[in-house]
């Protein structure tokens, strides 16, 4: 517990973990666990009950943000890092509004853009420097498979349905977002949503590395994003429609006929 209360920034070297060692494939398996039962449970609720679950664990966001603002109020080590200009720090404001206003296209930015998001982060944590042991370590893992899971659980209960169709609206959104959070970093010599550069494990490095600017790595890293989550979905959708149409017109045949005779 020596260094339970430090951050990235405070934290000596070598007490970390590494990416995919046996602490990260822990919380791994703690995400897959949650996604999986939480879904589970909230496609057998009713509408009571599924309301009951997405405020519980909107609620739980926000009170795990709030802790890490007061830890870090607490112990002086907040630092204009901590500012809530990170995009998965932007979709908890977002999930908090879509638990009292939702709406098709906050329900397709949280699937399309939100998740892959937190997936980045679960699966490429930035917090590496940090033990277990550690409330930074265990906020930052928390608060990323709840993120996650908000979306998804919805999307496995049906009532975020994911259209193709809403994606450049969703990107627009987020550019839209990234512009003043670029023009921040640039005044205050910040990072957030890695708009200034990728550091080692993250995905973005590959490209400033082999392509010479991490910025080129968004569009790609986006477009196989996008043919994972919704090549699959409009696939589906087109072989159902195939089918409707045989039977609608199979219908109105017999219809036709009935009325003939």
């Amino acid at each position: 517990m020596e260094y339970f209360w430090e951050t990235t920034g405070s934290i000596v070297k070598g007490v970390g973990f590494k990416h995919f060692s046996t602490t990260h494939f822990i919380w791994l398996a703690i995400f897959v666990a949650a996604c999986v039962i939480c879904s589970f449970f909230y496609r057998k609720c009713g509408e009571k009950g599924r309301k009951r679950f997405r405020f519980t664990v909107a609620g739980l966001i926000l009170l795990d943000e709030a802790g890490k603002w007061a830890m870090l109020l607490a112990t002086g080590l907040w630092t204009k890092n901590y500012f809530p200009l990170q995009l998965c720090t932007i979709n908890i404001f977002i999930i908090a509004f879509h638990t009292v206003k939702p709406s098709k296209l906050i329900d397709n930015f949280l699937y399309t853009i939100c998740v892959p998001a937190a997936f980045f982060a679960l699966f490429f944590p930035t917090w590496t420097k940090l033990p277990m042991a550690n409330f930074m370590h265990i906020h930052s893992f928390t608060i990323h498979i709840l993120l996650a899971l908000y979306p998804i659980m919805l999307t496995a209960g049906g009532d975020i349905k994911p259209r193709s169709k809403y994606i450049p609206k969703c990107l627009l959104m987020l550019i839209c977002m990234a512009i003043p959070v670029y023009i921040f970093n640039e005044f205050m010599g910040t990072n957030y949503m890695f708009l200034a550069k990728a550091d080692k494990g993250n995905p973005l490095y590959w490209f400033e590395q082999n392509w010479g600017n991490h910025l080129l790595g968004f569009p790609v890293l986006a477009a196989a994003v996008f043919l994972v989550m919704y090549g699959p979905l409009e696939l589906i959708l087109k072989l159902k429609k195939k089918k409707e149409i045989p039977a609608a017109e199979e219908a109105k045949t017999e219809e036709t006929e009935k009325q003939v005779v």
